[in-house]
């Protein structure tokens, strides 16, 4: 007798989705109602706002399909649409880019106090904010990749900080859709053969090479 069940979605391509596809649409929205003019000033700000505004709905948008398509919504998740949210209404009340600009700083520093609180503890905190369970990954897999993400935190934290003081709004953003999402496939790569040295199997890996934790 055929199986009728339908096939389960590929959570990997969701997942993308879901992280990087509402950064993208701001992307795209500021680009799109950006002055041609170089420093436009007023324009610039009207653009960030708009931007701001796609950006919050489509930061919506993504926790809806994550709990369509996934059956689950996150606490990173969560956290990040709450802080998206409160950064980008400042952004658009106050018609000041700089909230938006200090929204990433705002979630990798919170992700990285929780992650060293449960180091503290002796809890790798990683497994409960993105609500997963890599086949095999054993407890103290859990805690190294805690460990790592925690410190990486900080470095994007840094690292979003300088940007924001040496570059344009413009470069500021593509430096982080391009730049800043790049090094973290890089630095998620690199985690690999610590986790497989932990247990991971090998579909779990596959998976963990394509979704990286997100601000």
């Amino acid at each position: 007798m055929n199986d009728a069940r339908p096939e389960k979605p590929k959570s990997s391509w969701i997942n993308l989705l879901v992280d990087y596809g509402p950064l993208l649409v701001f992307f795209l929205a500021y680009r799109h109602f950006s002055p041609k003019e170089a420093d436009a000033g007023i324009g610039t700000v009207v653009a960030v706002t708009k931007g701001t505004i796609a950006f919050m709905v489509a930061t919506i948008v993504a926790l809806i399909v994550s709990k369509w398509r996934l059956g689950r919504i996150s606490p990173m998740l969560w956290l990040s649409t709450v802080l998206i949210l409160g950064f980008g209404t400042l952004t658009v009340l106050l018609g000041d880019p700089f909230w938006i600009q200090i929204k990433p700083t705002a979630i990798y520093l919170l992700f990285a106090g929780v992650l060293f609180a449960g180091l503290v503890r002796g809890k790798p905190m990683l497994r409960t904010l993105l609500q997963s369970a890599f086949d095999g990954l054993d407890d103290a897999g859990w805690m190294k990749l805690s460990r790592n993400w925690a410190f990486f935190f900080l470095f994007l934290a840094a690292l979003n900080e300088v940007l924001r003081h040496t570059l344009s709004f413009d470069g500021w953003l593509q430096a982080k859709l391009w730049g800043v999402t790049a090094l973290s496939f890089l630095f998620t790569f690199a985690q690999i053969p610590m986790l497989l040295k932990h247990g991971l199997g090998a579909e779990a890996a596959d998976e963990v090479e394509q979704n990286p934790p997100h601000d």
